[in-house]
């Protein structure tokens, strides 16, 4: 369980209010600037090294939450959440305005030629890893295999990230269109076919209030959420939250679907597969509102390297009386690691396209046929298929078929037997001959 912070009473509070208009220590503390940096919980707050003016630890922590209350932002006040607005949230938010939306017009960041395989590849990777964080236990590989060729599910963690692609694919075709309380209820519905132990509880709100969030190793209850009594009203005041275009309070787009995400979960209106269908429509909020650069971000891969910070984040939350900050900072975290991770992939894959590159010297070969002669010098027991190709370069099976012919007439590739039907493609005996010469 979280430790919960020390009660502060309003008489302390008026106390350090006092204190800090007339302290420049407490106003300008780089120590409470740094723990507001992070938006750093009690359990680590009350290990910090104390700076003289500071009698204690419980004293610091009156100074934090004095310092975030001057700052604090009322959302969704009907649900009654808020939080602290920092300097490293609005950078970060700025960034992301920036970095989502600045580059795409001059290609600055991903190629035109590039756009539709990167766009697949991180699709998979999304549908792979938020699955895996609910149990889902196929191997990214085995996974990849699965979407790329559409091999029908063999198991139950096959089947979730089936689900979870198709559920993306479906978001991304209808990323303009208003969220009602069917679309909701049909996004888990996709998201939990054939998964679930009662399979009438897909695409419908659970109807009791059996559903507790649970340590999955000791079975202690961590999160007991809201009576299934008040979710048909939620979810409908969701949709207008999702939906609003005029705002009360204004909250940055990005830390808007943060709170979308957060609020699906903490609620738990379904009886399994609510992390999943929250993710899913903070997904669609970045979208609707824009950010198209989320298309290509695997946000779930980043999560699942860091499964424990992001349950810590819900349970800061509920422990410091629905304070949003500890979750918004961590998927701002989230948002800016999974941007770097995609820089790095497309400086990996020009990369691989240049190198590629040195095989057209041997002449009268296109791209394509450059970039399978490097596979299989890298991988000298590769063996290809005309669909492996066609899922790989997003081509037809005739031009696949015809770059595999070319190659093969040239002496590169040898042709093998499956079966009477299938075949595949090896290295030649001259292979490494030939790429010398």
């Amino acid at each position: 369980m979280i430790e919960l912070p020390p009660q502060i009473s309003d008489k302390e509070f008026t106390e350090a209010l006092n204190e800090r208009s007339s302290n420049i220590n407490i106003r300008h503390s780089p120590l409470i600037d740094k723990i507001n940096y992070e938006y750093e919980y009690w359990d680590s707050v009350k290990y910090k090294k104390l700076p003289d003016w500071c009698p204690s630890h419980q004293n610091l922590w009156v100074y934090v939450k004095t310092s975030r209350i001057f700052n604090y932002v009322y959302p969704w006040d009907k649900y009654g959440v808020r939080f602290g607005l920092t300097n490293r949230m609005q950078r970060l938010c700025h960034e992301f305005d920036m970095n989502f939306g600045g580059s795409w017009s001059n290609d600055s960041l991903i190629p035109q030629e590039n756009r539709e395989q990167f766009l697949i590849s991180s699709l998979m990777e999304e549908a792979i890893y938020s699955s895996q964080m609910e149990g889902a236990v196929t191997t990214r590989k085995v996974a990849k295999e699965m979407l790329r060729k559409k091999i029908t599910p063999k198991d139950k963690s096959q089947q979730m990230i089936v689900n979870n692609y198709q559920t993306i694919r479906y978001i991304v075709d209808n990323k303009g269109n208003t969220l009602t309380p069917e679309s909701i209820l049909h996004i888990h519905r996709l998201m939990t076919e054939n998964t679930l132990l009662n399979q009438d509880d897909a695409g419908q709100l659970r109807d009791n209030d059996e559903v507790v969030v649970e340590n999955a190793i000791t079975h202690e209850v961590v999160h007991t959420p809201p009576s299934y009594s008040v979710l048909p009203q939620f979810i409908n005041d969701l949709c207008d939250y999702f939906n609003e275009t005029e705002f009360e309070v204004f909250v940055h787009p990005i830390i808007r679907g943060i709170i979308i995400h957060f609020m699906l979960a903490y609620m738990h209106p379904f009886v399994d597969g609510n992390g999943r269908t929250a993710r899913a429509l903070f997904y669609w909020y970045m979208l609707k509102q824009g950010y198209w650069l989320t298309e290509y971000l695997s946000i779930s891969r980043v999560i699942a390297k860091s499964k424990k910070s992001y349950e810590k984040a819900y349970l800061y939350v509920e422990s410091d009386k629905m304070d949003l900050g500890y979750f918004v900072i961590y998927n701002l975290k989230v948002l800016e690691q999974s941007f770097k991770q995609l820089q790095e992939y497309i400086k990996k894959k020009q990369n691989e396209k240049y190198s590629s590159k040195e095989f057209l010297k041997l002449g009268n070969i296109n791209e394509r046929q450059a970039q399978i002669l490097k596979i299989f010098d890298e991988n000298p027991k590769e063996v290809l298929t005309v669909k492996d190709l066609q899922v790989k370069f997003l081509i037809s099976p005739t031009t696949a078929k015809s770059d595999i012919i070319g190659l093969i007439e040239r002496g590169f590739l040898s042709e093998i037997s499956f079966n009477k039907v299938k075949r595949g493609y090896i290295k030649s005996e001259n292979f490494d001959k030939l790429v010398e010469k």
